[in-house]
């Protein structure tokens, strides 16, 4: 993997430049940083899922950003079509994120307001930590009291979750950075609450063609300008960095 910009550099260690990149958190929330991979025609996702796009560097760099992660979030849909299960840093990750004073592994947590999620399948079963559950009052009591046995359900909004009040839930809870793995409506939800400060986009040398979402998914329009603070290339790919260019 070699550098591009701001300037050249080969080889580059993407969990040395992701642990060393500043993140610095607002005021009474999270740094949150989106990592996307989408294919040079703006697909997400091959028959609704997302690995088959990204190649061996795409997933280096998704295993370094999550390893600087104090929470990972994603959108229900996304859990139930990755099929999602806990992270497993290497030991040499977990040292350095204990080093960094940070818990030894990320905590998951879920967005979703029909609860339509297993509560039998490994992100809940395996999790070193109970996942986060973050829905609306309006979720089906039966699938808040199913899931509480298993997460730590936390009820944000009224008839969708409030991803702003998620945000200052995550704050009060010390978390630095989070994490957003997507999927395109819930990174259309955060743009629309000015929540986005990083994104990570790997563009994949592909076409894929059919009716895939975008990284962001939204009615409406919400221009946001970002800065790049670093290019990589790897195999074909590119692998982008961009920043809010007010972050403090």
């Amino acid at each position: 993997m070699r550098q591009l910009l701001p300037e050249p550099a080969d080889p580059i260690d993407p969990y040395e430049a992701h642990a060393a990149a500043r993140r610095p958190a607002p005021a009474g929330r999270p740094w949150i940083a989106l990592n996307m991979v989408t294919s040079t025609d703006g697909a997400i996702s091959i028959e609704g899922r997302s690995g088959s796009l990204g190649g061996e560097a795409d997933h280096e760099v998704f295993r370094a950003i999550r390893g600087i992660g104090d929470v990972i979030v994603a959108a229900g849909g996304t859990v139930r079509a990755e099929a999602y299960g806990p992270p497993k840093p290497s030991e040499a990750v977990r040292a350095a994120r204990l080093a960094r004073g940070q818990a030894e592994r990320p905590r998951m947590a879920v967005v979703s307001g029909s609860l339509d999620l297993d509560e039998t399948s490994p992100y809940f079963t395996e999790a070193w930590e109970p996942p986060l559950v973050y829905t609306a009052a309006s979720a089906p009591a039966d699938r808040v009291a199913a899931l509480r046995r298993v997460a730590e359900v936390v009820v944000a909004g009224v008839q969708s979750v409030d991803l702003a009040a998620m945000a200052r839930h995550l704050g009060s809870l010390g978390t630095a950075c989070a994490v957003v793995e997507g999927g395109g409506i819930l990174n259309g939800h955060l743009l629309g609450a000015d929540l986005i400060d990083e994104l990570n986009l790997t563009l994949a040398p592909m076409v894929v063609g059919g009716d895939s979402h975008r990284v962001v998914v939204s009615t409406l329009e919400h221009p946001r300008h970002l800065s790049l603070a670093h290019l990589w290339e790897a195999d074909g790919s590119l692998l982008a960095r961009y920043v809010r260019p007010d972050a403090p």
